[in-house]
C-alpha cells in the first residue's frame, strides 16, 4: 500500500520538475536540460498514479480493471512514442493542435464518469449529490476541455493545409451574425452549467458539452492563418486550465499544478504573440487579419517587375560582403532546409563573413518554431537573435537573405496604415543595403498580403526550393 502522505510528496517532486522544465526552455541553452526535467517529472506522475490505482484496487475501495488501465498505457506510450520519432518538423504545429485536442476530450471524459460515479473518485457518497464546488468545478472543466477539443480539429485541419473541407482552409470562414450567434450559444452553455450546478441532472451537462463543442468549432473558423500561431498558444492555455478545473474535481494536485502552469504559460505566450503582431487577443478571437488580400495581391503582385538573379548571384553578394543576416520562414522548413542553411553560414563564416540568425516571434506556423528548426540543425545560439535585439542592425547590414518568410519583412506595416497588419512589429530587412529574398513563386503569404520588400530596387528575388536553391549557393562558394 502506498501512502497518502507519500503520494503527496511524489506528486510534489513531479511538480518542481515541471516548473524547473518550464524554467530551462526559456532559453536555447537550457533547453535540453529543461525537456528532462519535464520527461522525469512526468514519469514520476504516471508511476505514482499507477502506484495508487494498484494500492486502491487491492484495498477493494474501488473497482478497477487494471488490464484496461495498462492497456490505455502501452497504446498511449506507444503512440506518442512513433509520433515523436516520426513528425516532421513541419508537421510539429499540427501535432501540437493534435495534443492540445487530446487533453480536452480527457478532460470531457474524465468529467463525464466523475458525474456517472462520484462515489468511485471519492468526491460523495453511493447515491449522495457532488458537492456544489466540485459541479462548478466540472461545469468549468468540461466546458473548456470541450472548446479545446473541437477548436484544436479545427487548427489543426487549417495548419495541415491537405482538407479541402471549408472548414479547414487556411482562409476565415465568417457569416452574417456569426459574432452574435456565438453570444448566445456561450450564454446558453453557461446557463445550462448552473442549470447542472443546481440540479446534477444529466441533461443540462449534455447540452453544455455539445453548445461548448460546437462553439470550439465556431470560435476558431473565422481566424485566418496569420493568426495560427496565437491560436496554437490559446489552445494550449485553454488545455491547461480544462485539466486543472478536473485536477481540482478529482482533489488531484498533481493536476492542478501542472495544468495551471500550461495554463498560465499558454496565457503569457498569447499575449506575448499578439504583442508581436500588434493585436489584442480579442482581436484575434474576432477574426483574424487574412480574410481577404489586399488589392496588391493576387494577380495584381504577379503584374509588377521585380529583379530576379540565380543562386551564384547571391553567393558572389553574400562572399564579398561584410554582414549577412539571415531570416528563415516557413518556407524554409517546408523544404527541410535548415541543415543546408546551416552548411552555408559556416561556409561563409570560413570566408569571414559574419553571420547571424534574425528570429520574428511569430515565424512559421506556431511559437518557436524557427528557434527549434535551427537548433535541429545545431546552430551555434550566439548566432540566433530575437527580433528587439536585431532591429537596430539592419541598417548596418550588408545583405539579408530572407528564406521563406513574407508577412514577418513586410514593410506595409511600418509604412501603409491603411493595411491590415499596420503596426505589427517586423524584422527591418528593408534597411539593408542589399535583400535577396529566396520564395517559390510570388505568391502573397499566409495573411494574404503582397509584400512592398520584393520590389524594391535592392532587393534580388531568387526562386525555386530552399533547399535546392541553399546547395546551388553553396556551389557557387566552393
Amino acid at each position: 500500500m502506498i501512502s497518502a502522505n507519500v503520494v503527496t510528496l511524489l506528486y510534489l517532486i513531479a511538480s518542481v520538475c515541471f516548473i524547473q522544465a518550464l524554467k530551462g526552455l526559456s532559453h536555447p541553452t537550457t533547453s535540453r536540460r529543461g525537456n528532462a526535467f519535464g520527461m522525469v517529472g512526468m514519469a514520476i506522475a504516471i508511476l505514482t498514479t499507477a502506484a495508487l490505482i494498484i494500492s486502491l484496487a487491492r484495498e477493494g475501495t474501488a473497482a478497477l480493471d487494471l488490464g484496461r488501465i495498462v492497456l490505455g498505457l502501452l497504446i498511449g506510450g506507444s503512440v506518442g512514442t512513433v509520433l515523436a520519432r516520426k513528425v516532421e518538423m513541419t508537421k510539429m504545429p499540427e501535432l501540437i493542435a493534435f495534443m492540445h485536442s487530446m487533453i480536452g476530450l480527457a478532460a470531457v471524459a474524465i468529467a463525464i464518469a466523475v458525474v456517472a460515479e462520484p462515489h468511485a473518485f471519492g468526491i460523495a457518497a453511493i447515491g449522495a449529490p457532488i458537492p456544489t464546488g466540485n459541479r462548478l468545478e466540472l461545469f468549468i472543466g468540461t466546458f473548456v476541455g470541450a472548446i479545446t477539443f473541437s477548436g484544436s480539429v479545427i487548427a489543426f485541419g487549417k495548419l495541415s493545409g491537405k482538407y479541402k473541407f471549408r472548414l479547414f482552409q487556411g482562409a476565415p470562414v465568417t457569416f452574417a451574425g456569426q459574432h452574435l450567434l456565438n453570444l448566445v450559444l456561450a450564454i446558453v452553455m453557461l446557463a445550462c452549467g448552473f442549470w447542472f450546478m443546481g440540479t446534477q441532472s444529466w441533461l443540462p451537462f449534455v447540452l453544455m458539452a455539445a453548445i461548448a463543442f460546437v462553439l470550439g468549432v465556431l470560435i476558431i473558423i473565422p481566424i485566418g492563418g496569420a493568426d495560427m500561431p496565437v491560436v496554437i498558444s490559446m489552445l494550449n492555455s485553454y488545455s491547461g486550465w480544462a485539466a486543472a478545473g478536473i485536477g481540482f474535481s478529482l482533489n488531484n494536485p498533481m493536476l492542478i499544478i501542472a495544468g495551471s502552469l500550461v495554463g498560465s504559460s499558454g496565457a503569457i505566450l498569447s499575449y506575448i504573440m499578439c504583442k508581436a503582431m500588434n493585436r489584442s487577443f480579442f482581436n484575434v478571437i474576432l477574426g483574424g487579419f487574412g480574410a481577404e488580400p489586399s488589392a496588391g495581391g493576387g494577380a495584381a503582385a504577379g503584374q509588377r517587375n521585380v529583379k530576379s538573379g540565380s543562386p551564384d548571384d547571391a553567393a558572389f553578394l553574400m562572399s564579398n560582403a561584410e554582414t549577412v543576416t539571415i531570416i528563415p520562414g516557413y518556407g524554409l522548413a517546408v523544404a527541410r532546409a535548415q541543415h543546408a542553411l546551416k552548411e552555408l553560414a559556416a561556409k561563409l563564416a570560413d570566408q569571414g563573413v559574419t553571420v547571424k540568425y534574425a528570429i520574428h516571434p511569430v515565424a512559421g506556423r506556431m511559437p518557436g518554431h524557427m528557434n527549434v528548426l535551427l537548433a535541429e540543425a545545431e546552430v551555434p545560439y550566439d548566432q540566433v537573435f530575437e527580433m528587439e535585439d536585431i532591429n537596430g542592425e539592419f541598417s548596418q547590414t550588408d545583405v539579408v537573405l530572407v528564406l521563406g518568410a513574407n508577412d514577418v519583412v513586410n514593410p506595409a506595416a511600418k509604412n501603409d496604415p491603411k493595411s491590415p497588419i499596420a503596426g505589427m512589429p517586423i524584422l527591418e530587412a528593408y534597411k539593408a543595403r542589399t535583400v535577396i529574398v529566396n520564395k517559390r513563386s510570388m505568391a502573397a503569404g499566409y495573411a494574404g498580403l503582397d509584400n512592398e520588400l520584393f520590389y524594391m530596387d535592392k532587393t534580388m528575388m531568387v526562386f525555386g526550393d530552399a533547399k535546392k536553391v541553399l546547395e546551388d549557393m553553396l556551389k557557387a562558394l566552393d
